[in-house]
């Protein structure tokens, strides 16, 4: 099953990250509230959302950064994606 945003929803595929301290702690993900990296898997076409037109800048494989705790959490064949709208995402990783 694919999963086919529409609108302005772009689904993201987080990376997995080891958060350590600089004396070697590692830190769990439910500590702390920081941003996420992730990775484009699929980005919805644009277009008017609001009465607005909403032009798309990331594509597929791009990194990028969100909140936490934007976006709604869908589970995909054993694989889980979040779903944001594009404005959800704070930065492009290059």
């Amino acid at each position: 099953m694919n999963l086919k945003p529409l609108f302005d929803r772009v689904v993201l595929k987080n990376i997995k990250q080891k958060n350590m301290t600089k004396t070697g702690i590692i830190i769990p993900e439910t500590v702390g509230d920081e941003p996420i990296l992730a990775e484009v898997v699929a980005v919805g076409p644009g277009g008017f959302v609001d009465g607005n037109e909403i032009k798309m800048y990331v594509k597929v494989g791009d990194k990028v950064i969100t909140s936490k705790y934007s976006g709604t959490e869908v589970k995909c064949d054993g694989v889980e994606y979040n779903i944001v709208r594009q404005s959800d995402i704070l930065a492009i990783v290059e």
